[in-house]
């Protein structure tokens, strides 16, 4: 959301950039308060997400708890937001809005603003989303057992979803499965927002046309008009001045440390390794995942956060530490985009969250695949199916195939093809986003004359 707003404002916008207060804060103290205040012409403002303070302010929030509780309170402080920005010398003429704020558009209405939705993630959740009442129609979801996760159900077909053909049970949005706390909610607030976003003028997406073409033109059958302006980390290179350029959205102060250890390292030597801002694991998977890298004997650059583990601090068994000696690096955040496209990364083991998929592809590196939760599952199936720039790994996972994985991954023969093919997409994504007649670049500029010509 944030390279949409540099974007918008590369573009002649005046900015204000709403964030909840825990976010707001936790960007405070990563970027820096000087970094948030640079500019007359972008501001940031917050308002409260209604949950109480939490006991450690760098942790993640409850992603239920927290969409429940953003639906529920945020749209009387966002209309108040609103009343005092009109009140200013930069009255609001447009909302930018992720379609999981659905509140924004019932303020929008009041209001009378135009507003356009932005959707964060890949083009296959959504359809998943979308088709959901389909599923439960057909009664493929959710799950009523909880052994249909070890019966093999899981890996049943599904041969009702458009553009999506071979997917399985497993590869739909997690929250389908209802088999955790919180799931049952997730769906129905997911489900909500999707059918919200109906009535938004325009919807534009963090993909390129090339990618997911097919996915865009169901789509289109049934959501307004639709916009591809990714992958917007290059488009955000491309045409954004250096007023706003430093802006970041790191939660997460960045180890740039790690670029320095890349640079001794031989070209697509190292396998990168990163699970996100959100995802947690059990201990027990934390020790099989890290002997697994060790078993590879690859070097590795392992992004460890310290809320990585459930209920507990990160913490790696001392013969690990000892076993990997200078061939592994661990640091707690990184930049990203600077370390995928760096000459030494041959491989990236991800959580198939969407950001870290389209980063991966825009610099031509292969992935493997763990996903944990939400879409990260769907995105997985897609890179492994349709673009065959993946392999996935078990989520109960385990050292030896961690380690046969990586092996392949980096040096194998089906290895070898996913780079190739990831390559490609490379090549489209960068055409898309920066050649003047570029799919990205032609599409932003219908929505930047979308918003100027946007009744005020």
């Amino acid at each position: 959301m944030l390279k949409v707003a540099k974007i918008l404002h590369s573009k002649g916008f005046h900015i204000t950039f709403v964030n909840t207060e825990f976010n707001h804060q936790r960007l405070l103290k990563s970027q820096g308060p000087d970094d948030l205040h640079a500019l007359p012409s972008f501001c940031f403002e917050s308002i409260p997400d209604g949950l109480p303070p939490p006991q450690n302010p760098d942790a993640t929030q409850d992603v239920p708890s927290l969409c429940k509780s953003v639906d529920e309170t945020c749209l009387g402080p966002f209309k108040s937001l609103l009343t005092k920005l009109n009140a200013s010398s930069s009255p609001v003429t447009c909302i930018v809005a992720d379609v999981l704020m659905g509140f924004t558009l019932d303020a929008a209405r009041e209001f009378d603003i135009f507003e356009i939705l932005l959707w964060t993630s890949g083009l296959g959740s959504l359809i998943c989303l979308n088709e959901y009442p389909n599923l439960l129609k057909r009664g493929l979801v959710p799950n009523k057992e909880s052994s249909v996760l070890v019966d093999g159900y899981l890996d049943t077909i599904i041969d009702c979803l458009p553009t999506m053909s071979g997917i399985r049970l497993k590869d739909l949005v997690s929250f389908f499965r209802n088999t955790s706390p919180g799931d049952e909610y997730m769906v129905q607030f997911l489900c909500l927002q999707v059918e919200r976003a109906k009535s938004a003028s325009a919807i534009i997406f963090n993909t390129f046309h090339e990618l997911e073409r097919d996915h865009l033109d169901m789509l289109s059958s049934v959501f307004p008009p639709c916009y591809e302006i990714g992958p917007l980390h290059l488009l955000e290179k491309k045409v954004v001045d250096e007023s706003v350029a430093s802006l970041k959205s790191n939660l997460w102060k960045e180890d740039d440390k790690c670029l320095q250890w890349l640079e001794a390292k031989p070209a697509s030597s190292v396998i990168y390794v990163n699970f996100g801002s959100i995802a947690v694991m059990t201990h027990q998977h934390l020790v099989e995942f890290c002997w697994g890298l060790a078993k590879s004997n690859y070097s590795f650059l392992w992004i460890i956060r310290p809320d990585l583990v459930v209920g507990d601090s990160a913490v790696l068994p001392p013969e690990f530490l000892a076993e990997i000696n200078n061939r592994g690096m661990l640091t707690g955040w990184c930049p990203q985009e600077q370390v995928l496209s760096h000459p030494s990364i041959g491989g990236f083991l991800t959580h198939s969250g969407w950001n870290s998929t389209l980063e991966s592809i825009s610099s031509g590196v292969p992935m493997i695949c763990w996903p944990f939760f939400g879409d990260q599952q769907t995105n997985c199936w897609t890179c492994c199916n349709k673009w065959e720039v993946a392999m996935e790994i078990d989520y109960d996972v385990k050292r030896e195939e961690v380690a046969d994985l990586v092996i392949e991954l980096m040096n194998g023969e089906r290895g070898n093809k996913l780079r190739k093919n990831a390559i490609d997409l490379k090549h489209n994504a960068k055409k898309a986003s920066t050649s003047p007649f570029g799919s990205s670049i032609v599409n932003l500029e219908k929505v930047i004359h979308l918003l100027q010509t946007s009744p005020k």
